[in-house]
């Protein structure tokens, strides 16, 4: 059984592709320029950000929640390795700046962890939102962006594989 089912599987992936975390596409259109409150509440100006170098923007539903803190960890224990490449990183969810804070502080996150309860950023960025009893959560997505503009996308991002992801990317984009 377990090997039809993965032939059934296999099948529907070759006919109709795949969207595997991870995979995400290759895009060109211009990165949103917005703004949002960091961890701190200090105002990061989105476009500014993008002038410093390639710029990894990762939503993620929920601060301090299993599969964000792999996310968020991921890119993290790679922060070295991306900031040789000259590359930023901002985090994104709907979470209060209070809660941002604890967040970075609880897992040493090295970057800026941005605040987004009213959703303006989401909405700029077209992530979709994630309705969970009275929360609004941001589904867990991510972006390079590379000169003004967005170069990849991934609609389904991964969580433990986030900063292999962008090191992949990075290297086909050379």
């Amino acid at each position: 059984m377990k090997h039809t089912m993965r032939l059934f599987t296999a099948i529907l992936a070759g006919i109709f592709g795949s969207a595997n975390a991870g995979e995400g596409e290759k895009v060109n259109y211009a990165a949103p320029e917005v703004s949002g409150i960091n961890q701190d509440g200090v105002i990061v100006n989105f476009a500014d950000v993008y002038k410093k170098g390639p710029t990894v923007v990762f939503f993620y539903p929920k601060a301090n929640t299993p599969g964000c803190t792999k996310q968020a960890c991921s890119l993290r224990d790679a922060f070295a390795d991306l900031t040789k490449e000259g590359v930023q990183v901002l985090g994104v969810s709907f979470d209060k700046p209070e809660a941002q804070k604890k967040f970075k502080a609880d897992f040493t996150l090295p970057y800026d962890l941005i605040a987004d309860p009213d959703g303006k950023v989401v909405e700029a960025f077209k992530v979709e939102k994630i309705a969970k009893g009275l929360l609004n959560l941001a589904s867990r997505q991510c972006f390079l962006v590379k000169d003004g503009k967005v170069v990849w996308q991934d609609k389904k991002a991964s969580t433990a594989e986030q900063a292999a992801d962008i090191k992949r990317v990075l290297g086909e984009l050379k």
